[in-house]
């Protein structure tokens, strides 16, 4: 280790550290100080102030020299293609086509030629501009041999022809200077002309064209996975991949056009034969190109729509949907086939399941149209009518079709670890074995059974599968179960049959199954459903009218109230429903107010017996509310219109209960307590009091309010105090009102005003003792209860 220098007492490794840290602290100050000085710089100085010492910074360039340079070539090089262009097409002086023709060639090869020179130079950009416009010039050249040479040939055919020699010349110059980047692609684009204007040439028809149209995505298809080199396949790439897309596209949206026009199967068999092609050459290109699903996808639908294609003409639309189908089930086997590219597997997969839900799809619209059209059954209940089975149901293709695709969905998800198959194969098959009776024309009592069965098959699914599969199964079981439920009140023994079944099945789901609380809860609520379902069956088969129903419903709640704690865990569900069955027995009668009255009552009861319940104490609320409403409809069917029959029960029963309560808990309110009850007296003969023009109940509410006033002050009760005193107070004031009046009309107008005036001066004279006086006040009423 060296020794330290003279004069310093500190060993080396300590010093380099404070060395390093001064360093780092002058670097850090130089940093602030280089951005105050970048902001002083930015400050808008007056009179055009800069900093001593500081050079004026130049103004930025607009455009950097690259750009502007590339601006200025683009320019040039169209200036001199529309230069060309009016050279060619139009006229030089009195030169006529042979000569412009000759002097076009000449400056053509001179354009040409010039990029190797530039190139040589470095000018790259420039070379591009020039061998643009030479690229240019090529095409003006052939169409001044056509319009010296062969002026008769076709149009079409000499383009074609023209085109391909043009691509060939243009891939052999880019060739010959490689390091150009615009005329392999220029040759590219070029190259996908000859092929179909040949064909367009030829008159070779939709299917001809679209064997050009194939054949050429299949050369760009070819040329994109073989170019050699790596610069050469990235100025390929883009051009040519698109231009296969696109030809290829238009190739197999021709075969399909093709194959749904045909008549027979030996029409069909070109255009199946194009789309076969296709299908060959989609799958090869993915087989190659790692990112190529998409080609394998197409390829899939081609293959499939070819076979399909043969197979149409001698089938009806709904049963070719049935052979499409089953033609796409094996592309869903690719999924395994790990032999496979994964690009292919994939396609083929993703293909097959497109294929298979289209089919689907197809199949549900009318299998959802027949169970719609059950509701028109609603108009007519128990009419026993049969719809006709052209309105009642689907074809059998359509079912056909739901139970293959719930097939292979069901095969999927025992493949994929994935719930969503397993969810589409429950969904199909329960579509397609509910809407099969009805596409058989089977008879009505036929049809029900079979899907009671197919019902109850759904809901034992719900009760055992696994979540998603079983809460689809669930689904499907409640959405056949109500239309079911619609398509029985077509008859009485439908009716109660299909209401009965469906409740017990319900029922013992809910009672017995292992599923989840969901599942059971739903079992549950359908269960007391079907229940109020039947009850009001029975109340129009024993010829009551719709009012008299509610008295049989009532029978529902009562029973869940009953059964109580025995639900176990779908109690809460099943007294929900029955509520809701309640609630409808209560609405049931309201324009027959006696009978409304006998049906709170009864509900009050069946309230009131629940709550006797530890658990279900907040019923009793709902029996006083039921008690009281029964009252109150009872009196105004009665003609009754004092207000005091109305409320004194209520009170009567709310002082009781507030009674009660005070002498449980001494400590509660008088609010609590016995507000609630003298209000609900007190406040409505009130309001009647003062629109009552007799002596009688002014004097009696008056009376009763003085009662309450001292037996407040007595017990020292808030509540009683201050709601019978200001009753009192508004009694009093009702009675001395006309006089109040009289007075009023009999004194000048200036005296009000000046008595006003004067309360002021004496209040505001007296402020500090009126103050005290009502903190006394206050702390009085506080005192009480």
């Amino acid at each position: 280790m060296a020794t330290p220098p003279p004069g310093s007492p500190l060993p080396p490794d300590r010093e380099l550290v404070l060395i390093d840290r001064e360093l780092a602290q002058l670097e850090a100050r130089r940093g602030y100080l280089l951005a105050r000085r970048d902001w002083l710089l930015r400050l808008p100085a007056p009179g055009g102030w800069t900093a001593p010492g500081v050079p004026a910074r130049p103004r930025p360039a607009e455009a950097s020299a690259p750009s502007a340079q590339n601006v200025l070539l683009t320019l040039g090089a169209v200036l001199l293609a529309v230069a060309a262009l009016a050279f060619t097409l139009v006229s030089w002086g009195s030169m006529g086509i042979a000569g412009r023709s000759a002097v076009l060639a000449v400056v053509t090869a001179a354009a040409l030629g010039a990029p190797a020179l530039l190139l040589r130079r470095g000018l790259r950009s420039t070379a591009e501009s020039v061998a643009a416009v030479g690229l240019l010039l090529t095409v003006l050249d052939a169409y001044a041999v056509y319009a010296v040479a062969v002026p008769g040939v076709d149009g079409a055919a000499y383009t074609a022809g023209a085109a391909a020699v043009l691509a060939a010349l243009w891939a052999g110059y880019a060739r010959v200077l490689p390091a150009l980047l615009i005329p392999l692609p220029a040759a590219v684009l070029t190259a996908q002309l000859p092929l179909p204007l040949a064909a367009v040439a030829s008159a070779a028809g939709p299917v001809g064209v679209g064997w050009a149209l194939l054949v050429t995505a299949a050369l760009d298809a070819a040329l994109v996975l073989t170019a050699p080199g790596v610069r050469a396949r990235a100025s390929v790439f883009g051009p040519a991949a698109v231009s296969a897309a696109v030809l290829a596209a238009g190739a197999l949206l021709t075969g399909l056009s093709e194959s749904a026009q045909a008549g027979s199967a030996a029409a069909a068999a070109g255009p199946a034969l194009l789309l076969a092609a296709g299908a060959v050459l989609g799958v090869g290109v993915a087989w190659r190109e790692p990112s190529a699903m998409a080609a394998a996808v197409a390829g899939a639908l081609a293959a499939v729509a070819a076979l399909g294609g043969l197979a149409r003409p001698g089938l009806s639309r709904e049963w070719t949907v049935v052979v499409v189908l089953l033609l796409a089930l094996p592309l869903l086997a690719a999924v395994r086939a790990t032999a496979l590219p994964v690009a292919v597997r994939r396609g083929l997969a993703r293909a097959g399941a497109g294929v298979a839900a289209l089919a689907a799809v197809s199949a549900l619209l009318p299998a959802v149209g027949s169970l719609v059209f059950r509701i028109g059954v609603l108009g007519e209940v128990w009419a026993a009518t049969a719809p006709s089975r052209g309105a009642y149901g689907p074809g059998p293709a359509a079912a056909v079709t739901l139970l293959v695709a719930a097939g292979a969905a069901g095969w999927l998800a025992r493949v994929l670890p994935r719930p969503e198959p397993g969810v589409i194969a429950v969904v199909l098959a329960w579509a397609g074995l509910f809407t099969a009776p009805m596409a058989c024309g089977l008879p009505v009592a036929a049809v029900l059974a079979a899907q009671l069965a197919v019902t109850a098959a759904a809901g034992a699914c719900a009760l055992r599968a696994a979540r998603g599969p079983g809460y689809a199964a669930a689904v499907c079981a409640a959405v056949g179960a109500l239309n079911l439920s619609v398509a029985a009140l077509d008859g009485r023994t439908a009716t109660f049959a299909v209401f009965g079944l469906l409740g017990a099945g319900c029922a013992a789901g809910a009672a017995y199954g292992p599923a989840a609380l969901p599942t059971r809860a739903g079992g549950a609520v359908l269960a007391v459903g079907y229940a109020g379902g039947t009850v009001a069956a029975l109340g129009a088969l024993w010829g009551l009218a719709v009012a008299w129903w509610a008295l049989p419903l009532l029978a529902v709640p009562a029973a869940v109230a009953a059964l109580g704690p025995r639900l176990g865990r779908v109690r809460i569900p099943a007294e929900i429903a029955a509520g809701v069955v309640g609630a409808v027995a209560l609405l049931l009668p309201v324009r027959e107010p006696a009978l409304s009255a006998l049906v709170c009552a009864l509900a009050g009861v069946v309230c009131a017996g629940a709550a006797v319940r530890a658990e279900r104490r907040v019923l009793g609320w709902a029996a006083g509310a039921l008690f009281v409403a029964a009252a109150w409809i009872r009196l105004w069917a009665s003609g009754v219109a004092a207000p005091e029959a109305y409320t004194l029960p209520v009170t009567v029963l709310a002082l009781a209960v507030g009674f009660l309560r005070r002498r449980r808990d001494a400590q509660a309110s008088s609010w609590t307590a016995y507000g609630p009850g003298l209000g609900a007296t007190l406040l409505p003969s009130l309001v009647a009091a003062w629109g009552d023009p007799h002596w009688l109940r002014p004097l009696l509410l008056g009376l009763a309010a003085l009662a309450v006033t001292l037996l407040g002050a007595h017990r020292r009760l808030q509540a009683p105090l201050l709601l019978g005193g200001g009753t009192l107070a508004a009694v009093a004031l009702h009675e001395l009102a006309p006089y109040v009046v009289q007075v009023v009309d009999a004194l000048p107008r200036w005296l009000p005003p000046a008595l006003a005036g004067l309360l002021l001066l004496v209040v505001g004279a007296t402020y500090e003792k009126r103050l005290r006086d009502a903190r006394r006040l206050r702390a009085a009423l506080g005192r009480l209860r």
